[in-house]
């Protein structure tokens, strides 16, 4: 199963963007992976954040292809503990032919797109930034390869 994170916008932050690398770099030894970068839009002030959500949904959506697993990540949806996020990949991984994870802007999503998406995770009931919650999920998914795997990453 081929496994993608589609971003909005780049990851500014130089610390942030080492640590995403080396998770990144860690969960291609478990499954292919890959992250896209959807372009920030410019000229935003003059744009709602409704209008804002509905151009970005529109560039996230052409990079979808109809037999993927959407996974918006969202604070509405739900939250699972590390090791049920790892059962829940590993039913995937038997499934799904290519998963895609969704970070979106600082809006959140579209309704188009929250309409495409077949699931939607929490990382926590906490606020982070945007910058944030790429490292977060990808250290997160980077735990939950070790899971499956039996490898001593993860502690009980």
């Amino acid at each position: 199963m081929k496994t993608e994170l589609i971003l909005v916008g780049k990851t500014t932050n130089k610390h942030f963007v080492a640590c995403i690398d080396d998770y990144v770099e860690r969960i291609s030894h478990y499954m292919p992976f890959s992250t896209t970068v959807v372009p920030e839009l410019r000229q935003t002030k003059s744009l709602t954040a409704d209008q804002q959500k509905e151009r970005e949904g529109e560039l996230i959506l052409q990079r979808l292809q109809p037999s993927d697993h959407v996974v918006l990540l969202d604070e509405h949806g739900s939250e699972l503990r590390s090791i049920e996020l790892a059962q829940w990949l590993e039913r995937k991984q038997q499934v799904a032919r290519r998963l895609v994870f969704i970070i979106g802007g600082p809006y959140g999503f579209s309704p188009a797109v929250y309409a495409r998406a077949n699931e939607q995770l929490s990382l926590s009931r906490l606020t982070f930034s945007h910058q944030m919650v790429r490292l977060v999920f990808v250290e997160q998914l980077y735990r939950a390869c070790t899971i499956i795997k039996g490898e001593p990453y993860h502690h009980e």
